[in-house]
């Protein structure tokens, strides 16, 4: 029943601005008046992967390793030749698999059953579950103090250490991990220890997504149509709000960062995508990208190209003009899915972020089970 439950909360998203959104599509010039570099040369599938289970919910990759998650099941194939190595987390009760993160030999799951599992990957390349978080350890030493419970709902209270909700994502940045949950908050983790270090009453509703950059800037995202922006306070130690990116239109699913951190995309179920800048009366939106024509699932920023995701069953690929410090463009739409693209990941052979000979390695997952490969 769990399981159905979790379908139906996805589905909402997929569905809730669906045929509401009037796009506005991207129709390029006659090839011979435009530049050769609005157009993307290669944009080919070269293979599709299918999972024993269908409804893929997120898609990471690690050590020339490719991570789908299915349903409950975590399947990982070889990268050098798309081949099935591995499956692992075959419990059904732990739920959807909402997220998947890593540091060096360790994989960080996010789960509908309200915990992030530690999984060790072996020379083998096989998974071996080290924790749960919060560890027993840290509960046992935080429940007999009563200060430590926070309520959760009416007659109801739990350890503050612990999500009261689906964990929705996760996000590391050296030491630290960040997972956000629909129980309207995020808790920061110590990667060294697997304690619970603080949690956050962040939003009004769901939180969906989070990033953080490299000087440890935290943003979440909500159903609640904001996107906020914190920094943790080195004396406090503990994570402030610094910027509440107002609220946008619908609830928003996804976020990506621009490389470096300079700026940050944010994608919701109106089908459009914001891009932000810091400037100097804070966070201000630079341009919205529109071309999709249902919510937005899933954004990823790599090798100087934004790729989105969506329920109408597309992925676009969006890149500035060369030579230009105008906005982003759509350079391609890749088709082929039969149902929501839920989610994106993506490597390249670049040097440096802005290399315009790269080629990228693109994968999309949906909830029809297959993984598009895809080379831009």
């Amino acid at each position: 029943m769990s399981i159905i439950r979790e379908k139906e909360k996805d589905m909402k998203i997929v569905n809730n601005e669906k045929g509401k959104v009037k796009a506005d599509h991207y129709t390029p010039s006659s090839p011979s008046k435009m530049n050769d570099s609005i157009i993307l040369k290669k944009r080919h599938c070269i293979t599709n992967l299918k999972t024993l289970t269908p409804h893929i919910t997120c898609l990471a990759v690690h050590r020339n390793l490719l991570y789908a998650a299915s349903l409950n099941l975590i399947n990982v194939f070889e990268l050098t030749h798309y081949s099935h190595i591995d499956s692992f987390n075959q419990s059904p009760s732990s739920g959807f698999v909402k997220s998947i993160t890593f540091t060096n030999s360790k994989v960080f799951t996010a789960h509908q059953d309200r915990k992030i599992r530690v999984w060790l990957i072996t020379p083998s390349k096989r998974h071996r579950l080290l924790s749960s978080l919060p560890t027993v350890t840290d509960r046992l030493r935080r429940c007999i103090v009563p200060r430590n419970y926070v309520t959760v709902r009416r007659h109801k209270t739990r350890l503050w250490i612990k999500h009261s909700d689906t964990v929705s994502g996760l996000a590391v940045n050296e030491r630290f991990m960040y997972s956000v949950s629909w129980d309207r908050s995020f808790k920061v983790w110590d990667l060294l220890s697997y304690r619970c270090l603080e949690s956050v009453k962040a939003h009004e509703d769901a939180i969906n997504a989070v990033a953080v950059n490299g000087d440890g800037t935290v943003y979440t995202a909500s159903a609640d149509g904001s996107i906020k922006v914190w920094r943790r306070d080195g004396e406090a130690k503990r994570h402030k709000l610094v910027s509440n990116i107002g609220r946008q239109k619908s609830t928003v699913n996804a976020l990506a960062l621009e490389g470096g951190g300079a700026g940050l995309f944010s994608g919701g179920c109106d089908g459009e995508i914001c891009r932000w800048e810091c400037g100097k009366n804070g966070i201000v939106e630079m341009e919205t990208l529109r071309g999709h024509g249902g919510a937005i699932l899933c954004l990823i920023h790599v090798a100087g190209l934004l790729a989105s995701a969506s329920a109408d069953l597309t992925v676009r690929i969006w890149q500035r003009e060369r030579g230009s410090t105008n906005g982003y463009f759509c350079r391609a739409v890749l088709e082929g899915h039969e149902k929501p693209v839920k989610s994106l990941v993506a490597f390249s052979d670049a040097e440096g972020e802005r290399d315009s000979n790269a080629i990228v390695t693109l994968f999309s997952g949906s909830l029809d089970g297959e993984i598009r490969v895809w080379e831009l």
